[in-house]
């Protein structure tokens, strides 16, 4: 009998039915959690809390083998927005707070040029430094996840390469339902 997975021992489901996921968890179940409740790193985990999804995130940094419940995914979507309009109020705040100087010249013809020269403020240029290294930072992850997901739905993960041109297949892509033979992506029982 596997420790990962709870299995019944004569292999068949209530009602004497075979059970065709013998030794894995029934579809939507976790599979057996490790001695801190959370189930192995290469499994989903269905239900997963707001911090856990985003610490989860970041252990699985360039993982692109094994599955992503949905929790996964749009928790950690909210947490990169929620990063985003951040870094978004920031940044506008420092614009509005650089400073704008007018020049005046005047041309051989007596026609007078106005123009605005602004200098940016340090918070304008430190907030675009952030934004920029948090992008730089998260595009691996972010394409591993949705890839992830994908396996969790049963689909080639390779499929996320659409959700990268086209946005909205993302969205219907990390809507679509946990499908069981998506297992087949994960890793075999001795791995981490």
């Amino acid at each position: 009998m596997s420790d990962q997975y709870p299995q019944n021992p004569s292999g068949q489901q209530p009602g004497g039915q075979p059970n065709p996921y013998n030794g894995t968890p029934q579809y939507g179940q976790q599979p057996a959690t490790g001695p801190n409740g959370e189930p192995p790193i290469w499994a989903p985990w269905y239900g997963i809390s707001f911090g856990k999804a985003v610490g989860r995130f970041f252990k699985k940094y360039a993982t692109f083998s094994g599955r992503a419940s949905r929790s996964e995914f749009w928790w950690w979507y909210l947490a990169n927005v929620i990063v985003g309009i951040v870094l978004s109020i920031l940044y506008g705040i420092g614009f509005a707070t650089s400073e704008r100087s007018t020049v005046s010249t005047s041309t051989a013809t007596s026609a007078s040029v106005q123009s605005t020269i602004t200098s940016p403020s340090a918070l304008f240029v430190i907030a675009g430094i952030l934004a920029l290294l948090w992008g730089l930072a998260i595009i691996v992850p972010t394409l591993a996840l949705g890839w992830r997901r994908l396996h969790d739905a049963n689909l080639p993960g390779a499929l996320w390469i659409i959700a990268i041109f086209v946005g909205i297949v993302g969205i219907v892509f990390g809507l679509l339902p946990s499908n069981p033979q998506g297992e087949r992506y994960d890793r075999p029982t001795g791995a981490r």
